[in-house]
Formats: C-alpha cells, structure tokens, sequence
C-alpha cells in the first residue's frame, strides 16, 4: 500500500486557501465492459481513458459520447425538473464555499459546492440555454469536450452526496442530486466508476455487495450463534430464509464478516432474542446497502431494492427492519415505497421501513429489554451522525428522530456520553469522508483528507472529555474511519455501533413475547 501522509489536526477547523488543483490527478479507476455492460450501460471509449477523442467529430465516430452525453443531459433535465431548477438559481452567494470536508482537506477550490456544480451549470448554459449558446463567455458557459468531461470525471467522484452544502444554501439546491445526475449521465456514454459498478453487479447475481454466496453466509451465522451460545450461554439464534417470520432483517453485508460491523449484527440477534420477536435474514436479499444511488441510477436502485421487497413477500413477514448502515436508510425511507411499493401487503401497525434504532427504542420504551449501563464503563462515548441519516432521512414519528432515537439508545445503554461540537452534529454534521462510492483505494489521499473535520472534532472530545468511543449507525462510517483513524494516530477500536453498546449491556433472560 503506498504511503499517505494525514494533515495535521488543529485546536479548530480551519477554512484553507485555495489551491487551483490540488486533487485533479485523483480519478476514479474506470469500469471495463464486463462491469458495465450487464448493467446496461455502453462499455467505455477507451480502457484507460487516456485516448479518449479529443474533438467533436472523432468523439462521435468513437460512439457518439458527446451527442449521447447531451441527449442524455436533455433527458434529465425534463425527467427531473428539480435539476433544472438548481441549474438556473445558483446565485453565488458564497454560503456553501466552505462547507464541504473534501474542499476543507483538500484545498481544492473545484470542491467547493458551487464550483463543481457548475461544472454541470456550465455545459447546461452552453447547450440548453439561449444566453449561452449567443454568447457562451458572458454566461460562463461551456462545452462538452474531453478536457470537461475529465473534470466531471475527477470532481464528480469527489463528492460524497452528503448534503452538507445544501443545509446552508439559501435556495436549498441539493448538490447530491447533481452529483448523481453528472454520474448517471456518464455512465450512460460508458463512463462509469469500477468500484460502484463492480458491487452492483455482485448484489444482482448473488445477492449482496461482498458477493457472499449463501453456503457462506449461512455458515457464518451458525458459527456466530455458537460464539454467542460459548460467551453468554443463551442459544441466541440468527435465521436464515425462515419463512412465515415476524420481522425480515436487512443488514449491510458489512455486518456479516468485517470489524466493527459484526458486533453490531451480534446486538441485533440478542435484542430479537430477549424481545421473543421472530426474524430472518434472506440470502436472496442480503444487502442493505443500495449503490444505485451511488451511481446516480434510480433503475438501478429500483433493481436492488426490489430483491427486499421481493423476499418479504416470498417469506410471508409482517414488517422489514434495516440495519444499520446510513445510505441504505436513506434509500429505504425516502425512496422504496416509491420504487417499489405498496408495502401493503405488511402489517399496518408497523412503519415501512423501520430502522433497528427505532425499533430496539420501542421495544427499551416498552419494557421489552434491560440493559445495565455499566457494561460499557470503559467507554466514554460520542456520536458521528451519519450524513445520509442525518440529511435524507427521518427516523420514528417525531422531527429530529433521526438524531434523538441512536442516542437515546447510547444513552440506555452507557454511562458517559459527550456531544463533539454542535457545529459538526445533528443536520450540520460532516461526512466520514468515505461515503458516495468512494470507500476504494485508489482515492485513500482523498478518504484520508476529507476525514479531517470529523477527526478535529473528535480530538477535541478525546482531549477535553476523555472520549474513546464514538457512536456509529453506518456500514461506510465504520469501514471509513476503522481505515483512516490510524492514520490520524487514533485507534482503530475507537470506533463501533450502537448495537455493540447495546449488545454489551443488554440482559439475557426469560424472553418477554413482544410484537
């Protein structure tokens, strides 16, 4: 692995002066036919995206990239009106300059919200507007040749769809929405992002994105029920396509193999266990996590999400929970009733979908679990809103669940808990650094700068509070910052779920029969 160098964490985030392509050489590697094709995007131009046509004319010979990249532009344009929208009202105000992480680490002004959305506004004034088309450099318009797709190319995979722009931008524009918008049109002309590609592919043929066959899968959850069974003496089940079960869990696959994502998968199976609430996870439908929107393709998104609505039919359940894993829930609450509902073949007492959070919150309200707090006296604790829980979603019936809901359950379930600074939490809170489809190696300089306002605010309570333990209800979070926290001479275990602190704590007994 090649050497990377953090920054250097200060006392505060700081707001850097620009560095006019700072991160210009940090490019996505591409996806060949055989990752794209299946999907029913066009394979690429070029392999290694250095040949690519450099005019209009051999562009098109080459198979119509630029006339195809417009065309499809045009048609986003009329199938989202909202894209429009935010193409024309943008009146650089200056109110998101300096709100994303990536430009915060990297310097790089092209990170700045505005800036790389008008790597988009521009072409769209070149070719879809008047002004541009008479008189492109008073406009600031521009066209769609091989130097600006390059730049989409770059800068598009340098947004993480966060959504953090969009909370202090005045007229709400949603720089996530074009960021998919750009990452849908290029896989369109074959442009498209190896790693995203690649894991798509896997969750259509086998079922997740790990591509874990069920043989494996179901092994793994035998192995971990007898791990549970030798450290706790209950037989502490974890099902496997059961049918005609209360509750189908959908986890990240994440849960099933990595640390720290496994102890929280362990959390899950106690609660069910102790509440007497029957479950089962699907091997058909073993991923919660939706790249689909990673890619910018709400076909793809419908794909997948479709196994999970597919699968509760199929298993007769009454309702579906999801784990935790940040863009699978913003995926489920915001768009699977829409991509494949009605869910009205569930039980109505029950939301659809219901986040694990919610859901061992309600069963804690009901007096369905005891947790002893002093199981986890060894950590004092803090919570990482994840950005698409955060921003995207809601969680329970109240505004703000999303926030108070993971922390009631820290709260139940530890002692010592410290907020870090409320500028970086709750809706304002920064991305790990890693989401978007951009947890791959060949963007770690990346990873590892867009990290340092999460990390500068997690020193802060580490140094002032005494904090070792911070609170994560997302697959990418823990992934993220297992990998870059060292890097930033903080250890690894100082991250974990919400569902290990409550598998710590939680006490196993006589099972109290709850719905």
């Amino acid at each position: 692995m090649a050497d990377y160098t953090a920054p250097e964490v200060l006392d505060d985030i700081i707001v850097p002066s620009p560095e006019e392509g700072a991160t210009a050489e940090l490019k996505p590697n591409p996806a060949v036919a055989k990752f794209m094709e299946p999907l029913g995007f066009p394979p690429p131009l070029s392999a290694d995206m250095e040949d690519w046509p450099a005019n209009k004319e051999e562009w098109e010979k080459a198979g119509g990239g630029k006339a195809l990249g417009l065309s499809k532009m045009g048609n986003l344009l009329e199938k989202y009106r909202s894209l429009k929208v935010y193409m024309d009202i943008c009146v650089k105000c200056g109110s998101c300059t300096d709100k994303c992480h990536y430009y915060i680490g990297t310097q790089d002004p092209n990170n700045m919200p505005v800036k790389r959305a008008d790597l988009m506004r521009s072409v769209y004034r070149r070719h879809f507007t008047v002004p541009g088309k008479v008189a492109p450099g008073l406009v600031g318009a521009e066209d769609f040749d091989k130097e600006m797709l390059d730049k989409w190319i770059t800068y598009f995979h340098q947004c993480s769809q966060c959504r953090r722009c969009s909370v202090f931008c005045p007229y709400g524009i949603d720089t996530a929405e074009v960021t998919m918008a750009a990452r849908e049109l290029m896989d369109s002309i074959g442009v498209g992002h190896k790693y995203s590609a690649e894991i798509v592919g896997k969750v259509h043929v086998i079922g997740n994105n790990l591509g874990i066959p069920q043989p494996a899968l179901e092994g793994t959850l035998q192995f971990l029920e007898e791990d549970i069974l030798d450290e706790t003496g209950h037989e502490v089940r974890l099902p496997l396509d059961e049918k005609d079960a209360d509750v189908l869990f959908i986890a990240p696959s994440a849960d099933f193999f990595s640390e720290p994502h496994i102890q929280s998968l362990i959390g899950y199976a106690k609660v069910f266990h102790q509440a007497g609430i029957r479950y089962t996870f699907s091997s058909y439908a073993s991923e919660a996590a939706n790249f689909g929107m990673f890619m910018g393709s709400y076909d793809q998104m419908k794909k997948i999400s479709k196994r999970i609505a597919d699968q509760a039919r199929e298993l007769n359940v009454k309702r579906i929970v999801v784990g935790e894993c940040g863009h699978a829930w913003r995926v489920a609450y915001s768009f699977w009733n829409t991509l494949n509902g009605p869910f009205d073949f569930l039980d109505p007492r029950f939301p659809v979908p219901q986040h694990v959070c919610e859901f061992t919150n309600d069963l804690i309200m009901r007096g369905g679990l005891t947790l002893d707090k002093e199981a986890n006296d060894e950590y004092t604790v803090t919570m990482h809103d994840s950005c698409n829980v955060a921003r995207a979603s809601r969680m329970g019936p109240n505004p703000g669940g999303q926030f108070d809901i993971p922390r009631a359950l820290i709260k139940a379930s530890c002692n010592k808990y410290v907020e870090m600074d409320p500028e970086t939490t709750h809706e304002k809170t920064f991305c790990c650094g890693g989401g978007g489809g951009l947890l791959t190696d060949e963007l770690m300089d990346l990873r590892i700068k867009g990290a340092l306002p999460r990390v500068t605010a997690l020193k802060q309570v580490m140094e002032n509070d005494g904090v070792n333990y911070m609170a994560l209800i997302c697959a990418i979070c823990k992934a993220q910052f297992s990998k870059i926290l060292p890097m930033y001479g903080i250890p690894m275990d100082t991250v974990g779920g919400v569902h290990q602190l409550v598998s710590n704590a939680i006490k196993l007994g006589d099972k109290k029969g709850l719905v």
